[in-house]
């Protein structure tokens, strides 16, 4: 089927789109042509706010639309617990358990040399400052359990060491509703690891 030349283009950019396919794009695109204009304006309009007044926090690197962020300037939050994660989406995923009080840093990567990521290439020498700033206890890693996060949250435990923080690294193991028997060799050694007293 031929497009019409706008909705091939808006097709063609909505398949930039993380997990967007062609067909998908194809729905979206229909659906914002059957939308009212006024709803269109709003979504363009969303669009284009959220990528001229979101940035980066200048103290976790968080996304946010202050500087510092919410989470930063919180005078609510335990100044001495740090958790270290990847990427932004893992602070909203830690914040929706409502059990961490700390602050964060996100690294906004990890170590990939097969990537061509380097140590130098994420926030880790930021991470090293906040450290040696004085103040925090406790580094809690939060990296992904996959190579990448377990290579970046071993450099990073390296580093912290001699600096006389505790650091530690979230348990990982099998999940809720999960079943032993489908849980792979590494995640239940890692649930015997991270076990604790009930």
């Amino acid at each position: 089927m031929i497009f019409a030349e706008p909705i091939a283009r808006l097709i063609e950019e909505l398949t930039k789109l993380p997990g967007v396919g062609p067909k998908t794009a194809q729905r979206l695109a229909f659906h914002v042509l059957k939308a009212p204009a006024d709803d269109v304006r709003k979504l363009a309009r969303a669009l284009i706010e959220a990528k001229d007044k979101v940035r980066y926090c200048s103290i976790c690197g968080n996304i946010t639309d202050i500087d510092p962020c919410r989470i930063c300037s919180g005078s609510d939050r335990d100044r001495g617990l740090l958790c270290v994660v990847e990427e932004p989406r893992d602070v909203i995923a830690m914040e929706r358990t409502k059990e961490f009080k700390g602050l964060y840093h996100v690294l906004n990567g990890v170590i990939s040399p097969m990537e061509g990521v380097g140590p130098d290439d994420i926030r880790i020498k930021e991470l090293l400052a906040r450290i040696r700033d004085g103040g925090v206890k406790e580094v809690i890693l939060a990296t992904n359990p996959n190579i990448e996060g377990e290579a970046t949250a071993m450099y990073i435990s390296r580093l912290l060491k001699p600096l006389g923080v505790r650091v530690t690294r979230i348990a990982h193991g099998v999940p809720v509703g999960g079943e032993l028997e489908y849980a792979d060799e590494v995640t239940l050694a890692r649930a015997l690891e991270g076990r604790r007293e009930v």
